[in-house]
């Protein structure tokens, strides 16, 4: 555990570099509160009431992504994971449901521009520089095309699947 000290080390190499105390929660990474605490707030302010919807919710779509992947009934998981068939924004706009997309994403490689503008520079990336990400989508229909919604935008949508038709504006 860091005591707060902020003074240079020296490691192998030769190199060295300063370790500074970032408050509290600077395990957590920048800006995140760890567990619950809040930063000081002026006299008179109150906080806000974070919505518990949206609490850590890059790790609920993480672990969405993970046990969605392996659902044996994606029916049932979505209406577990609150995710609508039949959603309808604030504006009274409907969306209806039709695809759930999981994609895995490798980075490989690099470019970077050369000195002087003339042109970019490819170099692959060694394994321990790769990166893996996964993109989650939701592909609903609005009665004109189709829409693709993030995790926390399908999220945010009221829930209005017992509808089952919708009409389709004339051309």
């Amino acid at each position: 555990m860091h005591d707060g000290h902020d003074h240079p080390h020296e490691h192998m190499g030769g190199h060295s570099h300063s370790h500074a105390h970032a408050g509290p929660g600077h395990n957590a990474g920048p800006g995140r509160n760890v567990q619950w605490q809040t930063p000081h707030l002026p006299h008179g302010h109150a906080p806000q009431p974070e919505d518990p919807r949206t609490t850590d919710l890059d790790l609920v779509e993480a672990a969405f992504v993970e046990a969605f992947s392996a659902a044996s009934d994606p029916t049932s998981f979505l209406r577990v994971a609150g995710i609508p068939f039949v959603g309808e924004d604030e504006t009274g706009r409907r969306f209806h449901l039709l695809r759930v997309e999981v994609e895995d994403r490798v980075d490989v490689g690099a470019v970077a521009p050369l000195l002087g503008g003339a042109g970019v520079r490819y170099d692959p990336l060694p394994a321990k520089m790769t990166s893996r990400r996964r993109a989650l989508a939701f592909l609903f229909h609005d009665g004109r095309a189709v829409v693709r919604l993030d995790f926390a935008a399908a999220r945010a949508l009221s829930d209005r699947s017992a509808a089952s038709r919708f009409d389709t504006p004339s051309a």
